[in-house]
């Protein structure tokens, strides 16, 4: 079987199968619309014409009464029922007990943001703090597994205030932060 080059070929012609009648030069049928359009329009202004030579039509007003204001008396209402509730006798002889246990405060607390090898990286994150307008601290610890720069926030008297400035680090983008026992 011989194979064909398609690409060698070509495209066959289009056939544009009916060909359309030769267009007029000038266009009758919209000379035609247009005209009818405007005596249309002519013949709806004229029509209206006489129509606002008549004299508007004017309504009476009604007239308003207003009654004469009475004089204050007092109204005549029932008499106040008198109340049958128990509750408003006996609730003053009542007093409630409750037991509160007392909170302990358990001490002072701190917040650490990160714990870094090197002095630069903890100087980094005390820097990013600073600029949300709180104070840390670096403190460097040694341990088993080496030197440690730790960047800290503290001591804060209750975890509530602690807690509001994690907050403050995280609308800055600081999401490190833990909170502690101060130690």
């Amino acid at each position: 079987m011989a194979t064909r080059d398609y690409a060698k070929r070509g495209r066959k012609p289009r056939s544009r199968g009916r060909k359309a009648a030769p267009k007029s030069s000038f266009p009758w049928i919209r000379l035609l619309v247009v005209l009818a359009l405007i005596a249309g329009f002519g013949y709806f202004l004229w029509s209206i014409q006489g129509a606002s030579d008549e004299a508007p039509v004017v309504e009476p007003k009604p007239e308003v009464i207003t009654p004469k204001p009475k004089p204050r008396t007092e109204p005549d209402l029932p008499e106040k029922p008198k109340e049958t509730w128990e509750y408003i006798e006996t609730l003053p002889e009542k007093e409630v007990e409750v037991e509160v246990p007392k909170q302990e405060l358990k001490g002072p607390y701190q917040m650490q943001c990160g714990s870094f090898r090197t002095r630069d990286q903890a100087d980094a994150m005390k820097a990013r703090i600073a600029f949300m307008g709180l104070e840390s601290e670096i403190r460097r610890t040694e341990g088993s597994n080496g030197v440690w720069y730790r960047v800290r926030l503290g001591p804060y008297e209750r975890k509530r205030l602690a807690e509001s400035d994690r907050h403050a680090l995280q609308r800055g983008g600081i999401n490190t932060c833990q909170i502690w026992l101060w130690n």
